[in-house]
């Protein structure tokens, strides 16, 4: 089985490109760009990826923003981010930026979003993996923040397809942002949303009848309403899951326990993602191999996760039919 993952081509919808900060790169550009870090060496930095909460991540998270400081920085880091998916069979990606961790400390809005477009550019040019660009409003910050982020995307949406919600879940509901979605999708923008990784059903509702999402980036706590996993089954709302992530930030005490099984089940369009690699122990293939060792997913099941990722993707009709027959082929030769 192992193999046949490795093999089968797939998509990346929930993935943050500062969350692929690995250790060696962020050394190595922090000396470049003359920054100290407070840590001697990778392996102590490498140590400081071990933490048990969503904060604390998100501490480190920030910390490691920091070394990121001109257009070459955001290249190469998205750049090693498409190295490692090219070899792990990945053949389009959708990832996050979050231009207020950046713009927040003087960086330009265009240092960041250039630097990422042009790797992902390359990547397609070179490596044949189709992209597309979701910019993220950070949910600690007030909605005012957001939308003068909204407002410096604006001359951009030939580059951004479109907006999302992310950080601290608890305490900071999407109600919080609805006028701020409301002119985004107004301005044409898709719409996804971070909802029920920490925070309750009800933020999934609100991200549904508020913000009027098309995805729900992850969605795990969706399951406890009945009447809600059922709307969303019906309604066919694709939901980005993060297994690896939900183990480390303890939204599961073990993958044996991850409800993706649970999802498939039920009709839900779940999708596998990794979230943050770096930080969380592993891109898509080791998601994918981790969760069916843990949960014993058969190859229907396998194959079920990398249609729903092909079929929930924001492409053109054009491209998701030659990703759904490259799946097709790739397992009819299996």
């Amino acid at each position: 089985m192992q193999a046949f993952i490795e093999n089968m081509p797939k998509a990346e919808l929930h993935l943050h490109i500062e969350g692929t900060f690995e250790p060696e790169l962020m050394f190595e550009i922090a000396q470049r760009n003359n920054i100290d870090l407070p840590y001697a060496d990778v392996e102590a930095l490498r140590k400081a990826y071990d933490f048990s909460q969503l904060q604390d991540f998100l501490d480190i998270y920030y910390q490691g923003m920091n070394v990121l400081q001109k257009e070459q920085d955001y290249y190469d880091l998205t750049w090693a981010y498409l190295q490692r998916i090219y070899a792990q069979n990945v053949i389009h990606t959708e990832i996050f930026f979050d231009p207020q961790g950046h713009t927040s400390r003087g960086v330009a809005f265009e240092t960041a979003l250039n630097g990422i477009y042009r790797a992902l550019e390359a990547g397609q040019k070179e490596l044949g993996i189709s992209f597309g660009l979701i910019m993220c409003f950070l949910r600690h910050l007030d909605a005012d923040d957001a939308m003068a982020t909204l407002e410096q995307a604006l001359p951009h949406k030939d580059k951004i397809i479109g907006v999302g919600l992310d950080s601290s879940e608890l305490g900071h509901p999407p109600e919080k942002f609805t006028e701020v979605f409301k002119k985004a999708k107004e301005e044409g923008f898709l719409i996804v949303a971070h909802a029920g990784e920490e925070g309750p059903p009800d933020y999934v509702y609100q991200a549904l009848d508020l913000l009027k999402v098309d995805r729900i980036d992850h969605g795990n706590r969706a399951l406890e309403d009945k009447a809600l996993t059922k709307r969303i089954a019906d309604e066919g709302i694709a939901l980005t899951v993060c297994p690896l992530s939900n183990l480390k930030l303890c939204v599961v005490d073990d993958l044996k326990n991850h409800p993706m099984r649970e999802m498939l089940q039920a009709g839900l369009k779940a999708t596998m993602n990794s979230d943050d690699p770096a930080y969380f122990g592993g891109y898509m293939n080791e998601n994918y191999i981790q969760l069916a060792e843990a949960l014993r997913l058969t190859q229907e099941e396998i194959v079920t996760l990398a249609r729903n990722g092909f079929e929930a993707a924001f492409v053109s009709d054009e491209r998701k039919q030659v990703m759904l027959s490259n799946l097709d082929a790739f397992v009819s030769a299996a």
